[in-house]
């Protein structure tokens, strides 16, 4: 799983649904940036959304035998672009832990 935090300025709950349908608004930001980015994020499955925290899970047992870690191998400037595309999908600043 990766974890993205909401920075401090953020204000007010958004609730997970909101986000999960504009979410292929926020693909489709990345993919217009940048589509090996978009490959990366495209199978992330959204979880929750509490306390400003925004938790992704990558399993998917249809796909793989068990799940992979993201964290290990991602690219800084694909998470970057994504904090960017929902920024300005959702006017909400993200930091990743």
């Amino acid at each position: 799983m990766v974890i993205f935090t909401l920075a401090p300025a953020y204000s007010g709950e958004m609730e997970l649904d909101v986000l999960k349908s504009r979410w292929n608004e926020v693909l489709d930001f990345v993919l217009a940036e940048n589509r090996i980015a978009w490959l990366a994020f495209f199978d992330a499955r959204l979880v929750s959304l509490r306390d400003s925290t925004l938790t992704l899970d990558y399993s998917d047992p249809a796909k793989l035998g068990g799940g992979h870690d993201f964290a290990a191998v991602r690219n800084p400037a694909h998470v970057e672009l994504l904090k960017r595309a929902i920024s300005e999908v959702t006017g909400i600043e993200m930091e990743i832990v």
